[in-house]
């Protein structure tokens, strides 16, 4: 359990660790590339580790010298047999990912993880990867982990229509779209985060992009060359301080050498809606835009989300929630249903910690409402277990009065190893 008290106009300069998503990627590719690959600032968190270690385990050697990470890639088929089951922890993009990777492969994998991984749907990627011929199954009638894979498969293209907008189904069909015999197509509802689509392209593979969908040609005797990448900090964990600076009076915070990828930019889009007073500075482009974002204290105004632009902040919601809470008027986030589906039932987590630290909000139906700006008061709250959520309440209770406590904080390593040393810094 951690302690927590309001922290008095935080102020200061701050980076955050490499972004999760593009970690997880580079990896990926760079062990199916053939040569030595250089990733520098890699997240090495729990969940990125989990990505490492499976593919340590099926013969690629990662070495690691502080958060730079060196693989030497053995080629698109090069991955060998693991001896014994793939445990993954609670990364649900290693799973659903390595999913469409170990379709070219020519050996058997069972894919498994924690409890909370082994209840998150994967139908969503095991039914496209049936269709382009993988032999996969899935427990709970085919729905959920542990995932078996049976290779070798003759890998068939296909022309997809994905249920719901999810950068990790569209990913698991992109991978296994390099093994498969022709052209393959991959359309979404809705835009999701394009990192594998910018991975794609850095590492030469030729892809075309129209509007919602994304197609891949499939190339049998097709070598990827090694690559240098350089991972910018993860948006996604600058959210929590772009909260902290918007709630807190007197707070001028800066975050250097963040990602700004569009498809990844929807805490910083809410934010200027409800009336933020924040400064983007476009720094590289190098293969992912990134600059700095500067935040300071302003009153903020009600929002309303659509359902059609969650997948582009949906990492970012509790945080989006808590803004509410200080919002003069009522905010409206549709269709939160995706968020049930996470490390927790996270739309039932929202409800319960920022009641609990007295904020005034409820579901209507799958619709989350929010009534500001209420007076949010020190309250003892529980993590479940979800990286987000720990976070989140851990900034609720700064902004908060009185003296908070969070269990279960153990889980922000998934995601951020020293979230709490940087929120530290800021109140010196």
């Amino acid at each position: 359990m951690i302690k927590i008290k309001r922290i008095i106009s935080p102020r200061g300069s701050i980076t955050v660790p490499g972004d999760k998503s593009i970690s997880h990627r580079a990896v990926m590719m760079a062990s199916i590339a053939r040569g030595k690959s250089r990733l520098k600032n890699v997240l090495l968190g729990q969940d990125c580790a989990s990505t490492i270690d499976a593919f340590r385990r099926m013969g690629i050697s990662i070495d690691i010298a502080g958060d730079t990470v060196y693989v030497e890639g053995r080629g698109l088929k090069g991955l060998s047999c693991p001896d014994g089951e793939l445990y993954l922890g609670n990364s649900g993009t290693t799973i659903r990912l390595l999913s469409g990777i170990l379709a070219g492969q020519g050996f058997e994998a069972l894919l498994t993880g924690d409890s909370s991984l082994l209840q998150r749907p994967m139908k969503r990627v095991i039914k496209p990867l049936r269709l382009m011929g993988v032999d996969i199954s899935g427990a709970g009638g085919g729905d959920l982990a542990p995932i078996r894979i049976k290779g070798p498969c003759a890998l068939k293209a296909i022309d997809y229509m994905t249920e719901v907008a999810s950068a990790q189904v569209k990913s698991a069909i992109m991978f296994a779209a390099l093994y498969a015999k022709g052209r393959t197509t991959v359309t979404e509802p809705y835009t999701s985060r394009d990192h594998t689509e910018r991975m794609f392209r850095f590492f030469g593979i030729d892809i075309e992009k129209k509007g919602l969908s994304v197609s891949v040609c499939g190339a049998q005797d097709m070598e990827l060359a090694p690559r240098d990448i350089d991972i910018p900090g993860d948006i996604s964990s600058a959210a929590f301080f772009m909260a902290l600076g918007a709630l807190s009076e007197g707070a001028c915070i800066r975050i250097d050498n963040c990602g700004l990828n569009p498809t990844r930019a929807g805490m910083i889009n809410v934010l200027k809606d409800m009336g933020a007073d924040i400064e983007i500075i476009q720094g590289s482009d190098y293969f992912e835009p990134a600059g700095s974002i500067i935040i300071r204290y302003s009153q903020l105004r009600p929002i309303k989300i659509a359902k059609h632009d969650l997948p582009l902040m949906i990492d970012e919601i509790p945080l989006i929630a808590l803004c509410a809470t200080q919002a003069k008027g009522i905010s409206v986030i549709e269709d939160v249903s995706e968020l049930r589906v996470k490390e927790t039932d996270r739309a039932q987590a929202i409800m319960t910690n920022l009641k609990g630290f007295g904020a005034d909000l409820h579901m209507n139906g799958n619709n989350l409402i929010i009534k500001g700006p209420t007076s949010l008061k020190g309250v003892s709250v529980q993590s479940y277990n979800d990286h987000r959520m720990a976070m989140m309440s851990v900034i609720a209770g700064a902004v908060s009065r009185g003296v908070s406590h969070v269990s279960g904080a153990g889980c922000i390593d998934v995601s951020f190893p020293g979230f709490l040393d940087t929120l530290s810094s800021l109140t010196k």
